[in-house]
């Protein structure tokens, strides 16, 4: 794929379990708050965030098509 990301956590679902930041640390950080957050919000296409977004225990991580604004399928 081509093309960039758009990265998204939801911070109203967010419940900070960390599974992103072991997944992807270097696109993701906590807040005081401990929940996530990305970033960068637009990146290179990246299977380890795309792993990070189908793990996560609530789906609080989207990935959208920065062109095209289309989901991106979780599965590689």
């Amino acid at each position: 794929m081509t093309g960039q990301w758009r990265v998204a956590v939801a911070p109203r679902l967010c419940i900070g379990s960390g599974l992103c930041l072991g997944t992807a640390p270097d696109r993701f950080r906590s807040g005081a708050d401990q929940r996530s957050s990305p970033i960068a919000v637009l990146i290179e296409p990246d299977d380890a965030v795309r792993d990070a977004a189908a793990n996560c225990p609530v789906q609080a991580i989207s990935l959208t098509d920065a062109a095209t604004g289309e989901t991106v399928s979780l599965m590689s």
